[in-house]
């Protein structure tokens, strides 16, 4: 079965860091775009960023450029997400996304809880 497992999320005060992981099983890595995608409480869900798996070029959010990073490891079938310079409105539920290159299908994990308090 095709699942995707976030992890790494949690407390954490303005200014740190965090970063997230995406296991991704019952994939072919390479025929999927991954991404992150995050959801704050009464918002929508928006695209944090982008990576593909072929060349890996990325994209990002206005609001996150310069403090997140995003990539992957096709090998071991993960994607990352290093969140550095965390901001209280960076909190909310961050999902991983993959969307096949064939027919634009998108999967999603569960999420994990990020939240950014003092």
């Amino acid at each position: 079965q095709m699942q995707l497992v976030e992890s790494g999320g949690g407390l954490v005060q303005p200014g740190g860091s965090l970063r997230l992981s995406c296991a991704a099983s019952g994939f072919t890595f390479r025929n999927y775009a991954w991404s992150w995608y995050r959801q704050a409480p009464g918002k929508e869900r928006e695209l944090v960023a982008a990576i593909t798996s072929d060349d890996g070029n990325t994209n990002y959010a206005d609001s996150v450029k310069g403090r997140f990073t995003i990539s992957r490891d096709n090998a071991k079938n993960m994607v990352y997400l290093q969140m550095n310079s965390l901001k209280s409105e960076d909190t909310g539920v961050y999902y991983c996304c993959a969307r096949r290159y064939s027919n634009y299908r998108q999967f999603w994990g569960q999420g994990t809880q990020v939240t950014v308090s003092s």
